[in-house]
């Protein structure tokens, strides 16, 4: 049953009913909150179907790199990320965990009781190359005469 998978959010005023909220939604909020920190080149792909997915464009993954386990009262986050290259590996990874865990609470009233950083890997700065005027792309860009 899909519904034994919804998180169900403690609510003031139960007499309002109950508010149930899929894991996915909750990889969506981590994803972006890892994503927005300085450092973080890209997350990395969780399975190939999602990949695929995204590739023919059926839709955005913000998830992609995260997954969530809930047990009982039990939030575990795990993170798998690329990042740029000449940054401080543990300063990014704990400011990953505080700004998932911060806005998981935020955003689901939700704690999280860890928040995993798996570093993937380190992507290298892209050289930059020589640029070619359009108006001459034949030009030698040293100039010589």
């Amino acid at each position: 049953m899909a519904e034994d998978t919804n998180i169900i959010l403690q609510s003031d005023n139960p007499n309002l009913g109950e508010i149930q909220i899929t894991p996915e939604v909750l990889e969506i909020i981590a994803g972006i909150a890892a994503v927005e920190v300085d450092g973080v080149n890209r997350m990395q792909s969780n399975s190939l179907s999602k990949s695929v997915n995204e590739l023919f464009g059926r839709r955005k993954e913000h998830s992609r790199g995260v997954k969530i386990s809930y047990d009982g009262d039990q939030l575990t986050v795990d993170i798998s990320v690329f990042l740029n290259y000449g940054v401080s590996v543990p300063k990014v990874a704990l400011e990953i965990q505080d700004q998932v865990k911060e806005q998981l609470l935020f955003m689901t009233n939700l704690k999280a009781q860890q928040v995993n950083v798996h570093v993937a890997g380190v992507v290298p700065e892209k050289e930059t190359a020589n640029t070619v005027d359009p108006n001459d792309p034949f030009a030698n860009s040293e100039n010589e005469e």
